[in-house]
């Protein structure tokens, strides 16, 4: 693909991009401060602020104001310097796992944030795991230096060995905790200085020419100047320099050190994207690759939101345009159902604040309100059969019997317990045999958050019960050997929302019969999401 056409101007200066971290590195802090900058919001408000007034600004469904978690993935658009920056966040509780990986299949790069006392954290090396199988390239950002933290060259090793990529340093941090001032630009040879006065400053910038500037001793004190220079000096030997081609193969990661709560360090990040990071990129479909500089609209439905605004019981699928130029009110195919679909009031998210997209491009994530039509994998074009592939659905780790404590209420509650499986919020199992259904998820947290949610939005309390089954596999093969199975094992079948065959086991033991007593059939922890 080196051969290819110059992207039109409007989509080259898109940046689509989602942020990754552990919960509590700072994630939240860091998109507010994004959006401060980008001139979204007005004031960024802080993760534990208190009174309505300063709720965290991309935070909006009640349980993440609360608990100052990002449990659903928002997606925000906003103008910085000459790029139009698509940020998709994700939610941080690891508990939400399969939405995040969801989410890195619709953007082009990641910003991996380190907390720089704790460095690399479970979570953080899962979601990595996801970015390294999709090639994407990945921006690091070690926030909180401005606590106690550990030292720059421990933190780089720490990333290098943990999660096997080179390390090139893009700014050099200068003191730590309560000494720390501010940043060398190593790519731009600045002097980056923080004002702890005002958080929601921009830090000053000086420009000098190198190291030895002795216009450097009136701003840096000697004996951190002294180490900066040192340091610098070893990170320059030991490590290699940002080599561009090796960051978009996703060889390399550029890192830059900051305090994302004192808007220190956030500004020099995004002009990295921007400088750096890439442009929309080439899209798999099984029928071919899409380019986005193609002039025919095609995208695809990487997430569904249920009732954002609870008083309309509104679904918004949020789309990410792979190639052409949407305008409001285009007729798109959607291929699952080959049916016309009339997108009149597609919307572009400001921070929690929604605005009618009058046009969009390639690059671009869009949200669609619509009555559950759109399902997660679903394709949009202009006509083309395309099915876009990567968007994985996985087997729960944790499954549960549901019951609504008002037996009038079962209807209403099928009806709930659908949305929420098309949403993707959870897996919902009807058993062959027997009432009820069988809620499956991947964190416990997900239980909480439904119960919740089913109250709050469908106005039916539900009661969670433990379930004799421990886990789910979807089953695939011929038809014959697929029948014979669920005749044989009626306890053991179930049917998810898109009425595919679901075998629920005990024990692994399960698992092994069905291997051996059925030739076959097979069963699997993953299901494409292509409709």
């Amino acid at each position: 693909m080196t051969n290819r056409p110059a992207l039109p101007p409007e989509i080259a200066r898109r940046r689509t991009f989602a942020i990754i971290s552990h919960p509590d590195a700072g994630k939240t802090t860091l998109t507010e401060k994004f959006l401060l900058f980008g001139g979204a919001i007005q004031m960024a408000g802080q993760v534990r602020a208190k009174g309505e007034a300063r709720r965290t600004r991309s935070d909006f469904m009640k349980m993440e104001q609360d608990r100052g978690i990002s449990v659903s993935a928002s997606a925000m658009s906003f103008e910085y310097r000459e790029f139009r920056y698509n940020l998709v966040d994700t939610p941080g509780h690891s508990d939400f796992s399969e939405d995040t990986y969801r989410t890195l299949t619709a953007v082009d790069a990641a910003i991996m944030v380190i907390d720089g006392a704790k460095g690399v954290e479970s979570q953080t090396r899962k979601l990595f795991e996801v970015c390294r199988l999709r090639d994407l390239p990945i921006l690091t950002f070690c926030n909180k230096m401005d606590r106690e933290s550990r030292d720059t060259f421990e933190i780089i090793d720490e990333i290098q060995e943990n999660l096997a990529i080179d390390v090139a340093p893009a700014s050099w941090p200068i003191g730590v905790g309560r000494d720390f001032i501010g940043a060398y630009d190593l790519i731009h040879d600045r002097l980056e200085i923080m004002d702890r006065a005002d958080r929601n400053k921009v830090a000053q910038s000086v420009a000098i020419s190198g190291l030895d500037d002795p216009k450097l001793e009136t701003h840096v004190p000697a004996e951190l100047l002294t180490k900066l220079r040192e340091e610098v000096e070893m990170a320059r030997e030991l490590l290699p320099a940002f080599d561009r081609q090796s960051f978009l193969e996703g060889h390399m990661t550029p890192i830059w050190f900051g305090s994302a709560i004192n808007s220190f360090g956030v500004k020099e990040l995004m002009d990295g994207i921007g400088e750096y990071g890439p442009e929309p990129l080439v899209q798999k479909a099984t029928e071919r690759d899409v380019a986005p500089e193609e002039k025919k609209v095609t995208g695809f439905v990487f997430k569904v939101q249920a009732n954002m605004d609870p008083k309309h019981r509104d679904r918004v699928a949020f789309v990410r345009l792979v190639s052409g130029h949407f305008l409001r009110g285009m007729k798109l195919t959607h291929v699952r159902t080959k049916k016309p679909m009339s997108v009149s009031n597609p919307v572009l998210f400001l921070a929690a604040d929604r605005e009618l997209a009058d046009e969009a491009w390639g690059g671009d994530i869009m949200g669609i309100p619509n009555h559950g039509q759109l399902r997660i994998g679903d394709a949009l074009t202009e006509g083309e059969v395309l099915h876009f592939t990567g968007i994985p659905s996985f087997a729960p780790e944790l499954l549960q019997s549901v019951r609504a404590t008002d037996p009038m209420k079962g209807k209403h509650l099928e009806k709930a317990l659908m949305q929420f499986a098309e949403e993707g919020a959870a897996k919902v199992f009807k058993p062959a045999i027997g009432s009820g259904f069988i809620v499956g998820v991947v964190g416990a947290l997900q239980f909480e958050v439904l119960a919740s949610r089913i109250e709050l939005e469908y106005g039916i309390p539900v009661r969670f019960e433990a379930s004799q089954f421990t886990s789910a596999r979807w089953v695939q093969g011929d038809k014959a050997a697929v029948e014979k199975l669920v005749n044989a094992n009626k306890q053991h079948i179930s049917y998810d929302h898109d009425g595919d065959v679901v075998f629920l086991t005990r024990l692994q033991w399960d698992i092994d019969r069905v291997a051996r007593d059925y030739e076959g059939v097979t069963l699997s922890a993953t299901k494409e999401m292509m409709q």
